[in-house]
């Protein structure tokens, strides 16, 4: 049985998602964020050293990473469906986009999450002008630019097929939902990327994706 040590609000919610596309058998244990700091509970350093998010144990096998777990998953339970067959050309679109996801686009959202935290942390009055212009100046030249050439270029390429990896549903699919859920809680991900929008709506409409929210529990990212 495979078991999915999930934190809420992380990354394991894909994880759950990927389980419930499969209809693999799975079991969840629940780790609860400190209210405080946001950090995971010392208790997932028992699983795994770095005490993070998502972990998963199938039999002897423990496993972190949501890159790493969710290609575990679609080559071991997959049935061939959840990737395309290895060595083509839309394998390697498949690995760009399961590696994209948190080498290229997650960076700057985890940027503008860190920069909109200072901005609005309590701070002595003398200071906070001068936080505020370098939170301001940062999002201006560099956060949001960059995340504008990444939302551009995924608008793009949703112009040109149904789904990133391809024509078909695949595994990249889902380890590209929870960057796309971040952009569009604070990274400009709106109805100026329309392609974008009909997407987030097409995968949150999914039953299996419905069905992970129930079991994972209140999903925000804001």
């Amino acid at each position: 049985m495979i078991t999915v040590h999930h934190l809420n609000n992380s990354r394991s919610q894909r994880i759950l998602w990927m389980l419930e596309e499969l209809g693999v058998a799975y079991e969840i244990k629940h780790y609860q964020r400190d209210a405080k700091t946001m950090l995971a509970p010392a208790s997932l350093k028992a699983i795994h050293p770095l005490g993070k998010s998502p972990i998963i144990t199938d039999g002897a096998l423990t496993l972190a990473e949501s890159g790493v777990i969710v290609d575990y998953l679609a080559q071991t339970y997959g049935q061939g469906q959840w990737s395309p067959d290895a060595g083509s050309e839309a394998y390697w679109q498949y690995q760009y986009f399961m590696h994209y996801a948190e080498g290229s686009l997650m960076p700057p959202l985890l940027l503008k999450l860190v920069f909109n935290k200072i901005g609005s942390t309590p701070m002595p009055f003398f200071v906070k002008p001068i936080v505020g212009q370098v939170v301001k100046k940062t999002n201006q030249q560099f956060i949001n630019p960059q995340l504008k050439l990444h939302l551009d270029f995924l608008e793009s390429a949703l112009a040109k097929r149904a789904w990133f990896s391809g024509d078909q549903i695949s595994a990249a699919e889902i380890q590209m939902s929870l960057p796309l859920e971040a952009a569009a809680a604070r990274g400009g991900l709106d109805q100026r990327y329309p392609k974008l929008a009909a997407y987030l709506t097409k995968i949150r409409a999914r039953p299996a994706y419905q069905r992970a929210i129930e079991k994972g529990g209140a999903f925000t990212l804001g």
